[in-house]
């Protein structure tokens, strides 16, 4: 047996966790690929999906084991994109009245943008800037789902509770966006005071919006359904903009607040009619998992 499958999956989850952060910390202060022309910060993701990987293979595991399964993906990747969707256009739709009521006249423009705690930036519409983007927000769903809702949740299960399985993942997912804020505080485009408000803002909406994408994993038993809903998530934002005359995406904090608050409602309640909080997450675990981790 080896020694490193004998922790706890606790520590096993924050030596994972401490890995991922360090390359993404990295990323984020010295190549910062989310303020060049590709406007994603891919490449600590594209390792964190490495380390998954080896992760999977180290603890004897399958694919399927954390979620990633062979049953309905396409339709439970559409039913999580449709879910997306209607947050987003009832979002939406609040956001233009909102912004008419108010006597600003808004239109709705699409191109491609990288998102930004200080603003998203640039304005691309070439098929190739839509083309990375989509990429881009693939690779982040595949790992950031893989590692907090698949590996995490799958780990804690063992051990833990489903509540406080999801309480783990679902911390750790809002402590991971910080590194926006922090950058913008080092890099003098915040204050001390607005670089906590702003992390405050993201630990408290992505962590609800990790316990959403933690809800989807157990009510459809993979991470297809999470995976959808979270691409949708981050896609719209990148690509479909509220324009008026005062500025573009002035009110895209309510446009989020507003379709996360819906989904996590609507997502609440299905859970909770259907029973989904008696059945098992992933199902089909080796045996053998349980011998090597306890």
């Amino acid at each position: 047996m080896k020694a490193a499958l004998r922790l706890k999956p606790i520590t096993l989850i924050l030596v994972i966790y401490v890995s991922c952060s360090i390359l993404r910390a990295l990323e984020y202060m010295f190549l910062r690929t989310d303020q060049t022309i590709i406007g994603e910060a891919f490449v600590h993701k594209l390792v964190g999906i490495l380390i998954l990987a080896t992760a999977v293979r180290y603890l004897s595991l399958c694919w399927r084991d954390i979620g990633f399964t062979k049953k309905a993906p396409i339709k439970k990747v559409a039913q999580g994109l449709l879910l997306g969707a209607i947050s987003f256009a009832i979002a939406y739709g609040a956001e233009i009245l909102l912004l008419a009521v108010n006597g600003n006249v808004p239109s709705l423009r699409i191109y491609v943008t990288g998102y930004s705690v200080s603003g998203n930036r640039g304005s691309e519409t070439g098929l190739l800037f839509f083309v990375m983007c989509v990429a881009g927000n693939i690779i982040n769903v595949m790992m950031e789902e893989g590692v907090f809702r698949g590996l995490f949740i799958g780990l804690s299960e063992r051990r833990y509770s489903f509540a406080n399985a999801v309480l783990i993942s679902s911390t750790l997912f809002g402590l991971w966006h910080i590194a926006a804020p922090v950058r913008s505080l080092l890099d003098g485009e915040m204050n001390a005071t607005q670089a906590a408000v702003m992390s405050l803002m993201l630990v408290l909406f992505t962590g609800v919006a990790g316990v959403k994408f933690c809800l989807l994993t157990r009510l459809s038993g993979s991470l297809w359904m999470p995976m959808g809903d979270h691409f949708f998530n981050n896609t719209i934002i990148n690509t479909l903009h509220v324009v008026t005359a005062s500025g573009t995406d002035t009110l895209q904090i309510v446009r989020i607040s507003v379709a996360q608050t819906l989904s996590f409602i609507l997502v609440l309640l299905i859970y909770w009619k259907t029973g989904a909080r008696y059945k098992q997450t992933f199902r089909g675990l080796k045996s053998s998992y349980y011998t090597l981790i306890f």
